[in-house]
């Protein structure tokens, strides 16, 4: 896609554009967790940690049980998020960095960027006049790259623009749009005096105080509970002498004395910014033009890694694998949407669906059309409790943790693993599981069910479009290598 196609694509978002059952366009609130797992929520089932705000906006809303991350990672999901095309043909498919130092004159390096000529979700609303903000973590590509969140369509920028800056919830500096906002108290330590959240929070205030005369846009990736595990007093206290904590050999990240406490308190924290944030726009007068919408980015962090626990806390619930895995614990991911006087309260939907539907689901309610290269499906009529168009299959791929492909075909669900040490794609095996019988994925029926497997496995070869950045079949791997050998020669 060229230049002038993504402008002749936006034109034509302007020409779509309706004029709207709504009295106004409606204000669209975003809020991403990161790492957060399908059970870590109260209102999904969590018992240890407290999450009384979210767990209010899913009694006044909807609750969407089996609603799918777009990767089992944080750069991957963000893109499918942000453009709505899903990993088979999305621009990112996997974490990673630059590799033509553009980037080394940053104290951290930023993602590879998505170009261009990417169509975004901020950008669609932007020609339907509203005002933009990303306020959390991006991963997308640094400033001055293509994928500068100020070049896609976000107004303002406040946070970490590299996934590795946001790892320490202390930083010394966030970046507000393209300048450095120094956080004095703050080393990169485990504690400091200006907390990353409690920084999101109060931009993402501002910001809708601001903004409060016209629709905007509020994108909130936050970055909890994403390792180090790290928070403050006031949340770690809540927990210190509830949660028992046991003895464990520390790796990776930032070693926390209460690593259980911990982590349950930055969710408790984070669930708290989510409560401010509603609040406000309750006083505001914003509410019944305030649509909300809470999910992850991906499944839980792996167990035992930096302190985490995911055993413990039974992030995933019944549900297998977790972060950096196709199986449904890695993509599964809790979901709320609240939307008063549309939306009817303490509902829930088992529709399948996934992040590449909300490219065009925002794109309805703003009352225009999504660009015909996502895949997504809006997911209005399930709001607002009217017939539901339903996806006739979900695809995933994902070259990391030894390359995995992934389909959801109705109850069915297929996966391939290890493709990476397949020296052919001919060698590559087919998991099948039926989830509404085995939710869990305990029992491979791939044997059982020939004629299930070969729909599935005509799914992954016809949606899979090869990528030069991320390649992911064994021919195409051994193709990258030998191009790289080549040019190192």
């Amino acid at each position: 896609m060229t230049d002038m196609r993504k402008f002749i694509i936006i034109t034509l978002a302007i020409a779509f554009s309706t004029l709207s059952s709504f009295a106004r366009k409606p204000n669209i609130i975003f809020i991403l967790a990161d790492d957060l797992g399908y059970n870590e929520l109260g209102c999904f089932g969590q018992k240890w940690i407290k999450t009384p705000h979210i767990d209010r906006l899913a009694k006044e809303g909807i609750k969407f049980t089996q609603h799918y991350s777009g990767q089992a990672v944080c750069a991957p999901c963000r893109c499918v998020l942000m453009t709505g095309k899903h990993t088979g043909h999305a621009y990112i498919r996997d974490n990673g960095d630059p590799k033509d130092g553009s980037t080394k004159h940053f104290p951290f390096p930023g993602q590879n960027p998505i170009p261009d000529d990417e169509i975004t979700i901020a950008e669609i609303l932007k020609t339907q006049g509203y005002t933009t903000a990303a306020i959390g973590k991006w991963g997308l590509g640094h400033f001055g790259s293509s994928g500068d969140p100020n070049k896609q369509g976000f107004d303002l920028f406040f946070g970490y623009n590299c996934q590795r800056h946001a790892h320490n919830h202390f930083p010394r500096f966030l970046w507000r749009n393209n300048k450095k906002v120094p956080l004095p108290g703050n080393d990169r330590k485990l504690d400091g005096k200006i907390h990353s959240q409690d920084a999101f929070t109060e931009e993402a205030l501002s910001f809708i105080k601001k903004n409060k005369e016209t629709p905007f846009f509020l994108y909130l990736p936050f970055a909890i509970p994403h390792l180090s595990i790290q928070t403050t007093d006031k949340w770690l206290n809540e927990y210190k002498k509830v949660i028992p904590e046991e003895k464990h050999t520390h790796r990776g990240y930032l070693k926390h004395p209460f690593p259980r406490a911990g982590y349950a308190a930055m969710i408790t924290q984070m669930d708290d910014s989510v409560g401010q944030v509603h609040s406000l726009v309750k006083e505001l007068g914003l509410d019944n033009d305030t649509l909300i919408v809470f999910t992850s980015d991906n499944g839980p962090t792996f167990n035992r890694l930096g302190g985490s626990d995911s055993d413990f806390f039974k992030s995933a619930g019944v549900f297998k694998g977790l972060k950096g895995s196709l199986y449904e614990g890695g993509i599964r991911v809790p979901t709320i949407v609240r939307w008063p006087g549309k939306i009817k309260p303490e509902t829930t939907s088992n529709h399948i669906s996934a992040f590449w539907d909300w490219m065009p689901t925002l794109s309805e309610i703003a009352g225009t059309k999504a660009p015909d290269v996502t895949d997504g499906i809006s997911l209005l009529p399930s709001l607002l409790g009217k017939k539901q168009e339903s996806h006739k299959f979900l695809y995933w791929e994902f070259p990391s943790y030894g390359s995995q492909q992934a389909v959801r075909l109705g109850n069915w669900k297929g996966i391939r693993q290890k493709i990476s040490k397949a020296k052919t794609t001919a060698e590559i095996k087919t998991e099948l599981y039926n989830l509404e019988l085995d939710p869990g994925e305990t029992k491979n029926v791939a044997d059982l069910n020939p004629e299930i497997l070969e729909k599935i496995e005509s799914i992954m070869v016809k949606e899979h479009v090869p990528s030069k950045l991320f390649p992911i079949l064994p021919e195409e791997r051994l193709r990258a290598r030998k191009k790289k050998l080549n040019k190192s020669n």
